[in-house]
């Protein structure tokens, strides 16, 4: 067994961690943070599928990932959504979450076909929550109340999204080159990252409520 094969499942089985977490402090979750949880057994259901018919399936799975980025578009968004607080800002990724979701489609069906990997489609889903997270953490240290902000649980979760997706936009962009020369490469970065993520947003998902002093 290759170090590879064992990343590969332990990136697969690190999914269970944010879900187990929010299972163990549901009722300290609040609205942002119930939507992300639902996230994460979506995500865990995906991935253990996907593993379960990588060797079964005639073709490939890329439907699979297709089907995968239209939901975490629209979940994101609406993590995002109620996780900003000034109305115009929540406009604007009610905006940008449905123009991505379109784009999504469009792509789907005239350009990359769903059994191709959804190269276009996965970076700008990773260009748009980049951008989502860098004015998220923008909104925090900008607050006019005294926080903690590392006890925050969004934070955790912003930072795993920032991490995962600003390391992984280049190899989603140049997958199709990678596969054929640095595939083992590509599928190993992107499986830390993704271990690395998943213990952030259970870190976050363990969080309790902080109380906050307007300053």
């Amino acid at each position: 067994m290759s170090v590879d094969f064992f990343l590969n499942i332990f990136s697969t089985v690190s999914g269970i961690l944010p879900v187990i977490a929010a299972l163990y402090n549901y009722r300290y979750l609040d609205r942002v943070l119930k939507i992300a949880a639902v996230f994460f057994i979506v995500s865990v259901l995906f991935d253990f599928v996907l593993q379960v018919t990588k060797p079964m399936v005639v073709t490939n799975n890329f439907p699979l990932l297709h089907l995968f980025i239209l939901i975490s578009i629209l979940f994101f968004t609406a993590i995002y959504y109620h996780a900003f607080i000034k109305i115009a800002i929540k406009k604007t990724i009610i905006i940008l979450g449905l123009a991505t979701f379109l784009i999504s489609i469009i792509n789907l069906i005239f350009v990359e076909d769903i059994w191709e990997y959804p190269s276009i489609a996965n970076t700008i889903l990773s260009v748009l929550l980049i951008c989502f997270s860098l004015a998220y953490f923008y909104q925090l240290l900008n607050r006019q109340e005294f926080i903690h902000i590392e006890k925050q649980g969004l934070f955790w979760i912003n930072a795993g999204v920032l991490f995962y997706f600003a390391i992984n936009t280049f190899l989603f962009m140049l997958f199709k080159q990678l596969l054929d020369t640095h595939q083992e490469g590509y599928y190993m970065i992107n499986n830390v990252t993704n271990i690395i993520a998943n213990i952030l947003f259970t870190v976050g998902l363990l969080c309790k409520p902080q109380l906050q002093k307007t300053t």
